[in-house]
């Protein structure tokens, strides 16, 4: 595979005396002990989410891969598509319209797990989806590279990161699976474990971002068409992962999951293949991109969640006003309870989209209301 660069020496085997830019010389032992820190972080965050994994669902979602296979199609069908458009319909410079491919094509990331939590989506799915897009991306990462660059006239060798894809997979599989253990084993210390681990997670990733945007800051490049593009290629994602979930029949809160985990791009694997497949000169004028992405795809999933909590708090109020003007035809009347508002946002969620094939009707119809929701018709 080849990349379109004006000369030979701009592959790595060629430029080894090269030096970095300014903004992105790291001290070796500062470089390692950020590495360390945010390897050690990322095992406990997920294993924080994986405390919200129950067994039976996610072997459901193994059985019937539906809600997978569906995510799939968006990270490696509609991701590298949509790159590809971009790239082209904005006449990008070369380097840069393979930096904007490179990241429509690679996996799913961690905080796609975080914001579909905080959106009540379905942890089960989106942590299968994280897990199987990486390694699907050991075969679509070349493959989508191949295919959208045959008309480019490439040169240059890209780099896949088969190195990275491993340790992401390491550090997504082994906590999550101490977590499903955890789950199993000692439900309700679990429910304390993803909360904290949640919200914690949120806020040093936040930091984490915003924290490499400054350490960065020489290496941003003012390009506003590059900058334009990074700010709606993930909204973009989000958008067509959630329409093509809701023409597949999917739960609302696999839609959320699937919407999340299609505009959100693994950022640090981006990052990885530039810098393994070009020289310091061009990585000025690409390293922009993923920088600018990582940081509107956080902005994204904040104002993602704050629409869905003024969303909910909707429902929930909806629901006490109704309460509120039956409770006097009503023989028992009762106050609502968290657990009430819970199931009615649920019931009025699974009555909007019909049940994909993946969901099999549990117990009673999504149709009926819970039983312990006073009814006053």
């Amino acid at each position: 595979m080849r990349a379109n660069c004006s000369s030979s020496s701009a592959c790595p085997a060629n430029s080894s005396e090269e030096e970095l830019p300014v903004g992105l010389q790291v001290p070796g032992n500062l470089e390692l002990v950020f590495t360390v820190m945010s390897a050690v972080m990322m095992g406990l965050l997920m294993f924080s989410l994986g405390c919200s994994v129950e067994l039976q669902k996610l072997w459901s979602h193994i059985r019937r891969p539906w809600g997978i296979a569906v995510g799939l199609l968006c990270q490696f069908g509609l991701m590298p598509l949509t790159a590809y458009l971009l790239a082209t319909s904005f006449s990008l410079k070369p380097v840069q319209a393979i930096a904007v491919l490179i990241m429509g094509c690679c996996p799913g990331g961690t905080i796609s797990n975080i914001f579909t939590f905080w959106v009540d989506g379905d942890m089960d799915l989106s942590i299968s989806m994280t897990t199987c897009s990486t390694v699907a991306a050991l075969g679509m990462m070349p493959l989508c590279l191949y295919l959208y660059t045959l008309s480019w006239n490439l040169e240059e060798t890209l780099t896949l990161p088969y190195q990275n894809i491993g340790i992401s997979l390491v550090c997504l599989t082994i906590p999550v699976a101490f977590g499903v253990y955890v789950n199993h084993r000692f439900p309700k210390q679990s429910k304390i474990i993803l909360k904290i681990g949640a919200t914690v997670g949120g806020v040093l990733l936040t930091v984490i971002a915003v924290a490499g945007v400054i350490l960065a800051k020489e290496s941003w490049n003012p390009d506003i068409t590059l900058l334009t593009i990074s700010f709606i290629f993930p909204l973009i994602g989000h958008v067509m992962g959630f329409l093509l979930a809701f023409l597949t029949h999917q739960s609302w809160p696999r839609c959320r999951t699937i919407s999340l985990e299609t505009g959100a791009q693994n950022i640090q694997m981006c990052f990885t293949m530039l810098q393994l497949s070009f020289s310091a000169k061009q990585l000025v004028q690409m390293l922009s991109f993923p920088l600018a992405y990582g940081l509107f795809q956080m902005v994204n999933g904040i104002l993602i969640i704050a629409a869905y909590k003024i969303y909910k708090r909707i429902l929930k109020n909806k629901h006490r006003r109704r309460n509120s003007g039956c409770a006097e035809g009503c023989h028992n009347k009762k106050s609502t309870s968290p657990k009430e508002t819970r199931a009615f946002l649920e019931m009025n969620e699974e009555v909007a989209v019909p049940r994909g094939p993946s969901e099999p009707m549990v117990g009673h119809s999504a149709l009926e209301p819970p039983s312990h929701i006073s009814s006053c018709a």
